[in-house]
């Protein structure tokens, strides 16, 4: 992880689809939707933590601000690009832009927590005994 530092960023860029894409509008309306960009902003991060850490560590998502400004055709790509804002310990926030050909399409901010897969394993064990003793 040394080489994430405050500043640094990365991207990806996503090409809008049937499944990214909304459909309840009708098919000659159908636009990269809002949970999509979620969820693309959350796994651009992730897999760039991922790339960059150890392999006994990943992140999980641990909140999500994102403004989704304006739309993106069917066929049209966008990209992702996250860049480092803060390093809290195993809190990293990042902050997001979102762009297709022709404007910013999103902004926003996201954080993950950074943490060994076991530490996150043995949280998810007790909460699922906890849940199992209140059924």
């Amino acid at each position: 992880m040394s080489e994430l530092k405050v500043g640094a960023s990365h991207s990806m860029r996503i090409t809008v689809d049937e499944g990214n894409s909304i459909s309840f509008l009708g098919e000659e309306l159908r636009v990269y939707a809002t949970p999509a960009m979620v969820h693309d902003v959350e796994y651009c991060c992730r897999d760039w933590l991922a790339d960059l850490g150890e392999a006994e560590k990943d992140s999980v998502g641990a909140r999500v601000d994102i403004a989704h400004l304006a739309p993106t055709t069917l066929g049209s790509w966008v990209e992702i690009t996250v860049t480092v804002a803060e390093i809290a310990g195993p809190l990293i926030t990042f902050d997001v832009d979102v762009r297709d050909a022709i404007e910013q399409v999103g902004k926003g901010t996201h954080q993950r927590f950074f943490a060994p897969v076991a530490k996150l394993e043995a949280r998810l064990k007790a909460k699922a005994a906890a849940l199992a003793e209140v059924r």
